[in-house]
């Protein structure tokens, strides 16, 4: 394997040690772990085996950091279409699982996915199906 021919600034190791006190993302603490010890001296292949992440995603980082700084090591936004549930509209959700099913024109005393799905769609913005409304529950409940 080549050596690397990058040359960090000399704050990059304090600038790293703040931005790890900082982070809550555990996805971008890991990178800025193992691109703090790139920093230091260890080479990229003895990184990669240790916390067991590929040679070619730490090198992408590295270098994202050497060029763009700790901005280089969040995610990328993913092509593909937006989402259509919102973070607003999932509170709303869940406001409304903690209501009364009865209040809303309900004939049953517990929610299902369905009844949920006809509630929401007598209301303004997003129109989605019984599914959406499981995937919702399901990873916020």
């Amino acid at each position: 394997m080549r050596p690397l021919k990058l040359h960090f600034p000399d704050d990059a190791l304090p600038t790293l040690d703040t931005f790890l006190k900082q982070t809550k993302d555990a996805r971008i603490f890991r990178r800025a772990q193992a691109v703090r010890n790139v920093v230091k001296g260890q080479r990229l292949q003895t990184v990669s085996d240790a916390l067991s992440l590929t040679y070619s995603a730490l090198r992408k980082w590295v270098h994202r950091f050497a060029s763009e700084g700790t901005q280089g090591l969040a995610d990328r936004p993913r092509p593909g279409r937006p989402p259509k549930i919102t973070c607003a509209w999932e509170q709303h959700l869940n406001r409304l699982v903690d209501q009364d099913p009865l209040q809303h024109g309900s004939l049953y005393s517990q929610w299902s996915c369905r009844a949920l799905a006809a509630v929401l769609a007598h209301q303004p913005g997003v129109q989605v199906g019984r599914e959406s409304v499981r995937c919702v529950l399901k990873k916020t409940r």
